[in-house]
């Protein structure tokens, strides 16, 4: 069979970006030259939530997760030397979605680009936000505008680029159901193709060019057979929606758009060579049905859940999606699961269960008013909760975790500390002096006249993305821009569904959460208080809390007093709060790796407030020397996600708090 008889391989991506625009930008090039055939940024989380480098709550996290975009120079140095031109690209990015396409847009002209030509994609869906990732900044009403304001623009001055993924790849992240996956992420593409509408921006006759840019960014786990099923279902749900709901013709413009970057959160850090076929499975979901193959692929690296990886670590993922387009006969034939009665039935299945959630999201006045109720979040943590306790219980088996346990010598791991890639820790006061250097020497009567003009603009009805173009032509930085709007539109702290979410494990006599309940009630009755009180803190801008919010249920579920506030917060703040609350116990959750800085700055402040009898646990993904680091600067304990057992972590933190409170130990197993 002859190439030209084949379908084309789908766009394959590595999502990357480190350190600074320059290293990042190496890495772009070298990927590019290995085949890769689109880019995925990611950004750090100081300009994923609309900070400067020189912001507090940057502090330990400037190129950690991504790489730091302060302003035009530093987009210049992202892309330089890459056609934007001829380069598909999509861009990880939300709350501040708007700023760093207008960066990109004015990059891409200064190469002397015509922006009709560019394509690519801003993810740029706030209510996964507010529900599982944690990089919002803005409340729902503004932030929904920001993303109306973008469609409108794009649609008519970048016809090609594709202004918003729905992304219900971190619903799934955050323990979505199949069905809760579809209908979160059909529900919020109703309510921005409903604001769009409504804004009166595009003309009726062209709403088919909206409904044709709207993409999605999903999920493939490793149930193989619900997760291929689930795209169907997705793709018949979108086709019926964009045909009643909008009346759109064109069934070109109804066909369901999506990227995929298979499961993160399956991830093992025991026996870690597994997750390769892991990996391989959760691609083959997504591409061996050829009538609901996703369009673009990225898949994350073997070693995620220990660190970040290398490059050569995502080259290995890379070439695995080049083996199936290239090796194999995938590309050669129609859909090979047309006409199984197996597949037709579940996907009814699907289907049918996901249209009656979005009914009834429908009835509580759509996805914005069940984020602001808390009724999404809360479900989302509920489902996680039931999938965690299904894991420690047994029922749900991962290899390597709670089933064939035993392994020989692992030769990718034999050096911890060598199998992830560092950030250099002087990068930080290397980036913020550079960002002060280009504020000292940028026109600051023009960045000034900008910023005032974006503020008019907010304040008004006019789309706010011209004022937006100017203002990173002016070189105003990325936190200036987002606090001008935080000053128009304020911020917004969402649910954390804590509270609500039902018990997940059962205590019944005998069963490991009864014998960790009775040693929490033991240890508060030697302390002379009804209750233990733990403190569950996320310092710094990393916003996925998913691990976090177990904890807090599990500990609530336990017995304890539980006290989370949610997300972003400073080390000062995390450390009044426990003096405040008077807690037994202070739990911190980071997961961007900036821990070696937040962790103890914590444990400094309470022993400088004079509470040493509080104990400080830390988890996350913490490489091996790092923990060590922190044991040795007093943290009483380090979890990573090795620690699956949530009821096992919370009789942990009762001996933590005995014998901080040279309380003696209790021979109640747990």
């Amino acid at each position: 069979m002859t190439e030209r008889q084949k379908d084309r391989p789908w766009l394959m991506r590595t999502y990357a970006g480190h350190s600074t625009a320059e290293a990042s930008n190496e890495l772009y090039r070298r990927n590019l030259a290995k085949g890769q055939t689109g880019l995925s940024v990611a950004f750090d989380l100081p300009t994923q939530t609309g900070y400067d480098p020189d912001h507090v709550l940057a502090r330990g996290e400037v190129g950690r997760v991504g790489v730091p975009v302060s302003h035009l120079g530093d987009m210049r140095r992202l892309f330089q030397d890459i056609p934007l031109e001829q380069m598909n690209t999509s861009m990880t990015i939300n709350a501040t979605a708007m700023w760093l396409l207008a960066l990109y847009q004015v990059v891409a002209e200064e190469q002397g680009a015509d922006a009709d030509k560019l394509q690519g994609t801003t993810q740029n869906d706030i209510v996964k936000e507010y529900l599982s990732r944690g990089t919002h900044v803005f409340p729902p009403g503004p932030s929904l505008r920001l993303t109306t304001d973008m469609i409108t623009y794009t649609v008519n001055r970048i016809p090609k680029w594709n202004p918003i993924n729905i992304c219900s790849y971190h619903l799934q992240e955050a323990g979505a159901t199949p069905v809760q996956e579809i209908a979160y992420a059909m529900s919020t593409a109703i309510a921005v193709l409903d604001a769009v509408r409504d804004s009166g921006q595009v003309p009726r006759e062209r709403f088919g060019d909206v409904v044709a840019r709207i993409s999605f960014f999903v999920n493939a786990g490793v149930r193989f057979i619900e997760e291929m099923c689930k795209m169907r279902a997705f793709g018949r749900i979108w086709d019926r929606v964009t045909r009643e709901r909008y009346g759109v013709v064109n069934p070109k413009q109804r066909r369901f758009r999506y990227g995929v970057q298979v499961n993160s959160l399956g991830l093992t850090e025991a026996q870690p060579e597994n997750n390769v076929q892991r990996i391989v499975l959760e691609m083959l979901a997504v591409t061996l049905s050829k009538d609901a193959r996703a369009r673009a692929v990225q898949l994350p690296a073997w070693n995620e859940a220990l660190g970040l990886p290398r490059p050569w670590d995502q080259q290995w993922s890379l070439r695995i999606q080049q083996v199936l387009a290239h090796e194999s006969d995938l590309l050669e034939y129609e859909d090979i699961f047309a006409g199984s009665h197996v597949i037709e039935a579940k996907v009814e299945e699907l289907v049918t269960e996901s249209l009656a959630e979005i009914d009834r999201i429908q009835q509580m006045g759509g996805a914005m008013a069940a984020v602001e109720s808390g009724y999404l979040k809360s479900e989302l943590v509920s489902s996680h909760a039931a999938r965690r306790a299904r894991i420690e219980g047994g029922e749900e088996k991962i290899v390597g975790v709670n089933v064939y346990e035993s392994t020989e010598p692992n030769p990718l791991t034999a050096d911890l500390d060598a199998a992830i890639m560092t950030v250099d820790p002087e990068n930080e006061a290397r980036v913020v002096a550079a960002l002060h250097e280009w504020r000292d020497n940028r026109d600051e009567a023009r960045a000034t006249e900008a910023l005032a003009a974006l503020k008019k603009a907010a304040a008004g009805t006019e789309n706010m993305m011209e004022a937006t173009v100017e203002c990173a032509r002016a070189g105003v930085t990325t936190g200036e821009w987002s606090w001008a709007l935080r000053d128009v539109f304020g911020e917004f702290r969402a649910p954390t569904g804590v509270s609500s979410a039902p018990l997940a494990v059962t205590a019944e006599p005998g069963t490991p959460l009864a014998l960790v309940r009775e040693k929490a009630a033991r240890t508060a009755g030697d302390l002379g208080v009804g209750r233990l009180r733990l403190l569950v803190g996320k310092p710094g801008l990393d916003g996925h809390s998913n691990g976090a919010e177990q904890i807090a249920v599990r500990a609530r579920d336990a017995g304890f007093e539980v006290v989370y506030q949610g997300i972003r917060l400073t080390p000062e703040q995390i450390t009044d709060a426990a003096l405040a609350e008077d807690v037994h116990c202070v739990g911190l959750s980071i997961l961007s790796g900036s821990h070696a800085e937040l962790v103890p700055d914590v444990l400094t402040r309470l022993r400088e407030a004079g509470a040493t009898d509080i104990p400080v646990i830390a988890g996350g993904i913490i490489p091996p020397a790092d923990a060590n680091a922190l044991i040795a600067a007093g943290v009483a304990a380090v979890f990573t996600p090795k620690d699956f057992g949530i009821t096992e972590i919370i009789g942990r933190i009762v001996d933590e708090i005995r014998k901080a409170n040279k309380l003696d130990p209790l021979e109640v197993p747990a």
